[in-house]
């Protein structure tokens, strides 16, 4: 099926705040999506981001949004240990309306939206993802974000924090360890030791993360 793209602008707030709605109507769990407030949505559309949309006619059936962060103490630039900060970009939140889910929209938004980042000024991109919030960490591990952290973000919430270079190919050894999901503990150690997550697999009704570290040159 065919969509129209186009960057989004303030006068799309309401078709956003509608989807949005929409959207959480149809989760059956409300707490895995945070929507953005009109604030939020503002602040990206005033110079301070990146936001695409998918248009079925006039009808807006999905967006996706980058975001130019503020510097500040919560900044995932320190917790994946990388500067210079200003050169981070975060993945914010993507919506698809429930009736054109299946098609593969957010990773289409995903490759569509990065025409629109300069990579002379934005040079690593940056998100976070719920442990067990599986539609989303398999949104970011098919862009090829791998895990560099996983710790208490936003108030003591447990959060994977994904990253990725927009200027080069990341390349992993060989040697790979699988954890559970749920195994916090035994992922941070790693991390610690210099390996990233990057892929994960299901067996039965476990959810395990892969581990690698990067390649030696």
């Amino acid at each position: 099926m065919k969509y129209d793209v186009q960057r989004l602008t303030l006068a799309h707030i309401p078709q956003l705040q509608q989807l949005q709605q929409q959207v959480v109507d149809a989760l059956p769990d409300k707490a895995i999506l945070q929507p953005l407030d009109e604030s939020e949505l503002r602040f990206i559309l005033d110079g301070n981001g990146v936001m695409i949309g998918l248009f079925d006619g006039e009808a807006l059936i999905a967006f996706r949004a980058l975001l130019e962060p503020p510097i500040d103490d919560e900044h995932l630039g320190k917790d994946v240990g990388y500067e210079p900060l200003e050169q981070v970009l975060y993945q914010e939140i993507s919506n698809v309306h429930p009736a054109h889910r299946g098609q593969g929209l957010q990773l289409k938004m995903a490759q569509l939206i990065m025409d629109y980042v300069d990579t002379t000024k934005h040079t690593l991109v940056c998100a976070t993802v719920m442990p067990f919030n599986i539609a989303s960490l398999k949104d970011k591990f098919a862009q090829n974000m791998y895990v560099a952290a996983l710790k208490l973000k936003y108030g003591g919430k447990l959060r994977y924090v994904f990253a990725k270079s927009l200027v080069e190919e990341a390349a992993w050894g060989n040697e790979a360890i699988d954890v559970d999901m749920a195994d916090t503990k035994a992922q941070q150690q790693l991390l610690r030791e210099g390996y990233y997550g990057v892929a994960m697999k299901r067996d039965k009704e476990q959810w395990f993360v892969t581990y690698k570290k990067r390649a030696q040159n």
